[in-house]
């Protein structure tokens, strides 16, 4: 039986039953560098993955009310979401002119003025979608992970708002 491998190649079910037995007798340490080798790079996936939630992670510090990029950057670190700050103003400045977020000048007794940046009410709007589009998300993806365990799209906006 042939499948579609990983890239794109035709693949037989019996090399692909080779490879999945490969793969698992790597211990553990030697699977990110064995899963590269094989076209398959753990670490821009996991990249990847942050990347999708980050603005709805940032849009939701704003949300509780006004914010300076530094304490995003370290709310984000405490919730073990590192980012930079070569990421967070490039994101913050397309927020900005995508009238989803305002911000103000505050000046600083120790150095440069601040800018603090608050949500618009098109922001909350917006914000209001990927909300549910999240908790949609982190259900489906809950019932899947989860051996198949049910969860309502309540409970998981519960869990999540916590």
């Amino acid at each position: 039986m042939r499948r579609w491998g990983l890239n794109g190649s035709k693949t037989d079910e019996s090399s692909s039953t080779a490879s999945i037995k490969e793969r698992q007798s790597v211990p553990g340490a030697n699977q990110q560098q064995y899963l590269k080798t094989k076209g398959m790079n753990i670490e821009n996936t996991q990249s990847q993955m942050r990347k999708g939630v980050l603005e709805f992670c940032i849009l939701s510090i704003i949300k509780r009310g006004e914010a300076y990029p530094s304490d995003i950057i370290e709310e984000m670190k405490k919730a073990n979401l590192h980012i930079l700050e070569g990421t967070l103003y490039p994101l913050l400045t397309r927020l900005k002119n995508a009238d989803l977020l305002t911000y103000r000048w505050v000046e600083s007794t120790g150095g440069p003025p601040r800018k603090y940046f608050s949500m618009t009410d098109k922001g909350a709007d917006f914000y209001k979608e990927l909300q549910a589009t999240w908790n949609e998300m982190a259900n489906a993806v809950g019932n899947i992970t989860q051996n198949g365990h049910k969860t309502t799209t309540e409970e998981t906006t519960t869990n999540y708002n916590q």
